[in-house]
């Protein structure tokens, strides 16, 4: 089987024919079309699969669940290859660099991971691919491993050179891929397609369908596999510590939302708590969207502990919110009915028993229950409006009876003064006698303004009580018992003092001195107390 060569003058070039099966190794250009290699029992060599994030599990929500994320963007198309022109002697061209994976389209998410140039192009010196291959003259090659021969393919219609060549370029490719995967692993790029990347040029290496020093190969692919078998342990290590991270924070949401709902409702700041746990669900959210997948059992868990603590917290502020708007509403009646009490008194004259009902009304109106600020306020300023419609009026009542009473305050000082006069009191029948018409004259003057009855009145009960105090003491005087008593005392003390000096005379008498200063003591205070008596006697007279 053959298929048609140009050169750069059109020219046809012989198609490399091995065994039956035939694939085309790039796609021809009008200009410049490469032959295809065929292999027995070995696919074309085959660009490295793009590199793609795995998609990972996502926690289930209900109607209640934060928003879902937003879908990934596309993948992006992976381009078809570029046709590369025929080698020539000595010279083998090199594939064009491929895409990197972390270059972004439009529409999606900047990279977060770094991006990896292309390796510079790489291609094998033809004297030095020699070493490792043999050529026969129909265009047969083998390539030698550790001595062994293994043939690669048949390029047929061609010089030794042009079909070395070919199967050169194909181990060029290989390398450059390989070189590519060093890059991306040496610059910590995600390894996530990498062992994909591996296997796919471990397969092209076992299949020794190109001609280089494959052992070499060989040996550079398995440092690569154990660097990325390093890079994916590192990987997991770094995920593991990442959701011990996230978990730790997640629970942390949960803990803080389950003690927030697990307060008494009676103590709760609902204004605080309610914003606390509407921040709680924003953080839940971020977390969700921007953190690391925990495993949806573990998600669906955490959530449903969340939801709970959220419904809970949400049933308890709904229930004391209910409750405060019932005792609100008590409140407010049994106020309504005070202030009804309050406006129904608030045309009486009569001052004094008003006066009283009010006080008992707002003592009531204290030991009452308070209702919400809004119509506490408005009830309390109706209450007052009651009270003060009242105590106005009483105020401009006791204006204008003050204003009549004026008249009375002279008359009552002149009345005041003239009682003043009788004091000190000397003769209390003259003093009681001149009083009895001043009193009379004081009641009825009438009323004095209330700024002055306190003094008025004073200065009256002073000379009132002066009277009585006389009268008292008067009557101490000539009580006949007390009279009787003092007489009795008078008899026996001047009997006891007769008796006193006939014991003295009798001491003189006999010289005894010690019974002389005794009895001269004795009859001493006797004597004082006599003096005393006959002068209580003489205040009875």
């Amino acid at each position: 089987m053959t298929s048609s060569k140009q050169s750069d003058d059109n020219d046809q070039q012989p198609e490399a024919v091995t065994g039956d099966a035939a694939t085309t190794d790039a796609p021809a250009t009008p200009d410049d079309a490469a032959p295809a290699a065929v292999e027995p029992n070995a696919p074309a060599a085959e660009e490295a699969p793009a590199e793609e994030t795995p998609a990972e599990d996502t926690a289930a929500e209900d109607t209640a669940a934060p928003p879902a994320e937003a879908p990934r963007p596309a993948p992006v198309p992976k381009p078809a290859a570029t046709p590369r022109p025929m080698p020539t002697p000595g010279s083998v061209p090199h594939p064009p660099a491929k895409p990197t994976p972390a270059t972004a389209t439009a529409g999606q998410q900047p990279p977060t991971t770094p991006v990896v140039p292309a390796p510079p192009a790489y291609s094998s010196d033809p004297a030095e691919a020699a070493k490792f291959s043999r050529v026969t003259d129909d265009g047969h090659v083998f390539v030698l491993v550790e001595g062994e021969e293994f043939p690669v393919g048949q390029y047929p219609d061609a010089s030794r050179e042009e079909a070395l060549a070919y199967f050169v370029r194909k181990h060029d490719d290989v390398v450059s891929q390989l070189l590519l995967l060093e890059q991306r692993v040496a610059a910590q790029a995600p390894s996530a397609d990498m062992n994909k990347t591996l296997d796919h040029l471990q397969q092209l290496v076992t299949e020794r369908i190109m001609v280089g020093d494959l052992v070499a190969l060989q040996q550079r692919l398995d440092v690569v596999r154990g660097e990325v078998a390093e890079r994916q342990k590192a990987e997991r290590q770094a995920q593991e510590a990442n959701r011990a991270k996230e978990l730790a924070a997640r629970e942390a949401i949960v803990a803080e939302a389950e003690a927030l709902a697990a307060q008494d409702p009676a103590s709760v700041q609902w204004k605080q708590g309610s914003n606390r746990m509407n921040e709680l669900f924003d953080l839940w959210k971020t977390a969700q969207k921007n953190g690391p997948r925990l495993g949806r059992p573990t998600e669906d868990a955490l959530w449903k502990r969340f939801r709970g603590a959220r419904t809970t917290f949400d049933r308890h502020r709904r229930a004391f919110f209910s409750q405060l708007d019932a005792d609100n509403s008590e409140a407010k009646r049994a106020k309504e009915e005070l202030i009804a009490r309050a406006e129904a008194l608030s045309g009486s004259t009569d001052w004094g028993p008003t006066a009283g009902e009010y006080r008992r009304l707002m003592d009531e109106w204290k030991a009452s229950k308070r209702a919400s600020r809004k119509d506490d306020d408005a009830l309390w300023a109706r209450f007052r409006a009651a009270q003060d419609v009242f105590f106005n009026a009483r105020s401009q009542a006791n204006e204008e009876l003050d204003q009549e009473f004026e008249a009375n305050l002279a008359t009552k000082e002149a009345i005041l003064a003239e009682a003043r006069a009788l004091l000190p009191i000397k003769d209390l029948a003259a003093a009681k006698k001149a009083f009895e018409p001043i009193r009379d004259r004081w009641e009825a003057a009438g009323k004095v303004p209330r700024s002055a009855m306190q003094r008025m009145e004073g200065g009256m009960r002073t000379v009132e009580e002066a009277l009585r105090d006389a009268e008292d003491e008067k009557w101490r005087r000539s009580n006949p018992e007390t009279k009787a008593r003092t007489n009795s005392m008078l008899s026996q003390l001047e009997d006891t003092i007769a008796d006193l000096e006939s014991d003295l005379e009798t001491a003189k008498a006999s010289g005894n001195e010690r019974k002389i200063h005794a009895a001269e003591e004795a009859l001493s205070a006797r004597r004082a107390w006599l003096e005393t008596l006959q002068k209580s006697a003489e205040d009875f007279e």
